[in-house]
């Protein structure tokens, strides 16, 4: 499918410098573009591929100077990443506009399927479920009893969505990601065994939600497991049961939340970044990467690193200071030799 500049312009409220009916078919990285294909220069380091590129169209930024000729069409907008963003939003939707429901699929006749919706060959839709409008589910996907989905809905192939959890409006689950599975909850006994303690609670998840490949959110003891409006979650994390995470936080790749944590709005856990459970995580906080979270953070919009985590500018203190100790040690041998001497 080609557009044109112009009609790539009306998209993103561009204004165009170049050929208006210039045409294009792919969108590429702005040092390997060639003719048929758009890009985009946000960040100055690339500038200098601005005049090489052979691409038939570059987005660029409404204050980019354009200091020698170019071959391209150019569309000038505020933000060219953001409107590159917009781009990738419609290619996607173009990409993977499937409806239907293929053969080879399970749906019990109990569940509730809304409209247009997709739902791929391989893939279980247990008893009682309902599936919203204009969902997709990809293959060997699993949805189980009572689990309710709203709509515009992405499940991509392998997910796996147990009993009683509740997703929210347009929220996307990649690959491997597991929702609802049991709380690592057991009760020590004299003789030194652990008795299971069932979950019989579930996850909630709100609108606009993105999970990661073979991230893993456990259903809660009793209650719900929530996740708030607008968090974003990177691949292979672990949330233990009756975790909650406030709206917009954005969580990286190899954290582990441990249970009945409660982290508020706007926060940023860097990667590897471990939570102690039954603790709170102010609104606004920001975690460095491989930091460790033992106790709860109450200053609001304050950076934290280290393990045990600590304010950030004092962590960053303490790092230099530890490279300066094999020195410091040296100087401390030094003084006590001359002291001996004495």
């Amino acid at each position: 499918m080609q557009f044109t500049a112009q009609q790539i312009s009306d998209l993103i409220d561009g204004t165009i410098e170049g050929d208006a009916e210039v045409a294009v078919s792919e969108i590429s990285k702005i040092e390997e573009a060639k003719s048929g294909s758009i890009t985009f220069l946000s960040n100055p380091k690339y500038e200098s591929y601005l005049y090489s590129s052979e691409a038939s169209i570059v987005i660029i930024n409404e204050d980019q100077q354009v200091k020698r000729p170019v071959q391209s069409t150019l569309i000038r907008v505020k933000d060219a990443y953001t409107a590159l963003s917009v781009l990738l939003e419609i290619y996607n939707q173009l990409r993977f506009d499937k409806k239907g429901i293929e053969e080879g699929s399970f749906i019990h006749p109990t569940a509730t399927i809304g409209k247009d919706v997709y739902i791929a060959a391989f893939s279980y839709i247990g008893p009682h479920a309902k599936i919203g409008d204009y969902c997709k589910i990809y293959p060997h996907s699993y949805i189980g009893d009572h689990a309710i989905l709203g709509s515009y809905c992405t499940i991509h192939a392998g997910v796996k969505i147990y009993y009683d959890c509740v997703l929210g409006d347009r929220v996307m689950v990649h690959s491997g990601a597991v929702i609802g599975s049991d709380g690592f909850g057991f009760a020590p006994q004299s003789n030194g065994s652990y008795k299971k303690i069932n979950q019989i609670g579930n996850v909630v998840i709100g609108n606009d939600v993105e999970v990661g490949a073979n991230t893993t959110i456990d259903r809660a003891t009793l209650g719900s497991t929530k996740i708030g409006n607008g968090v974003k979650l990177d691949n292979l994390i672990q949330l233990a049961h009756n975790v909650e995470l406030g709206e917009n936080t954005v969580i990286a790749a190899q954290t582990g939340v441990s249970g009945s944590a409660k982290v508020a709005e706007n926060v940023v856990l860097g990667g590897q970044v471990g939570v102690a459970g039954h603790i709170t995580i102010a609104k606004g906080s920001q975690v460095q990467a491989q930091s460790g979270i033992n106790r709860s953070i109450v200053e609001s919009n304050k950076k934290w690193a280290g393990t045990p985590a600590s304010n950030y500018a004092s962590q960053m203190r303490i790092q230099v200071t530890l490279q300066k100790l094999p020195l410091i040690e040296k100087r401390i041998a030094e003084l006590e030799n001359l002291i001996n001497k004495k």
